[in-house]
């Protein structure tokens, strides 16, 4: 599987040649698979929320790039759903596109219905996170990101990356996502970590780690 995990989605020329480069072929060839589910679970969460991402009136641009199709995978629901019939519409996809909000949220989610059982066999799929949908691949994500409780608590996700996130530095929307508190998350969270604004994403291709920017990050 290769990642390209964002803060805000694809925001600037740089972080869609990444996608393009990952994919391997034009977005207008590609199929999407998106996934709302993150948005339920975060604090301030609305259902105009999910609609906005899934109709790509968000501000961060997933699925409104010119995909040659768009489909969606609501976690909650595949429980219900026969098994060989959704995992078959994933491994026809060429592109997961991941929403933000809640990180641990998305986490239980992604182990209860399955999803994260079988990403690590989907060796040619392209993952696309925004903000949680991101930071739910790395090991933990701090206390400081911590909204909805986990059954068993903690603060630990699904760790198919060995580094962490603090998203939206030095974000308006945002302001205690400074880079003194990105400093102090870095500390306390012990592991390789990564501060990155809206303009940032990091690329994720065969075990090696890039990070595209035309904005502000700072690796710890």
């Amino acid at each position: 599987m290769k990642l390209l995990l964002t803060d805000s989605g694809i925001k600037n020329a740089s972080i869609r040649h990444a996608l393009v480069d990952l994919l391997g072929k034009p977005i207008a060839e590609s199929r999407a698979l998106c996934i709302p589910t993150a948005g339920y679970g975060a604090p301030d969460a609305d259902p105009g929320g999910a609609w906005r991402f899934i109709s790509g009136r968000s501000p961060c641009p997933m699925t409104d790039l010119g995909w040659k199709s768009v489909g969606v995978l609501e976690l909650t629901a595949l429980p219900s759903i026969d098994r060989a019939r959704w995992v078959s519409w994933v491994r026809e996809a060429d592109v997961l596109l991941v929403n933000g909000g809640d990180a641990l949220y998305l986490c239980h989610w992604m182990r209860e219905s399955g999803l994260a059982e079988l990403l690590p066999s989907l060796a040619d799929m392209v993952y696309v996170g925004l903000s949680a949908g991101s930071m739910v691949l790395t090991p933990r994500i701090g206390q400081e990101f911590v909204g909805w409780t986990p059954p068993n608590g903690g603060d630990s996700t699904l760790g198919l990356v060995d580094f962490s996130i603090f998203p939206h530095l030095d974000h308006p929307a945002c302001p205690e996502n400074t880079m003194a508190a990105a400093e102090q998350w870095a500390a306390e969270i012990t592991g390789p970590a990564y501060a990155i604004d809206e303009q940032t994403a990091i690329k994720v291709a065969d075990g090696a780690v890039e990070v595209v920017s035309e904005g502000r990050w700072k690796p710890f």
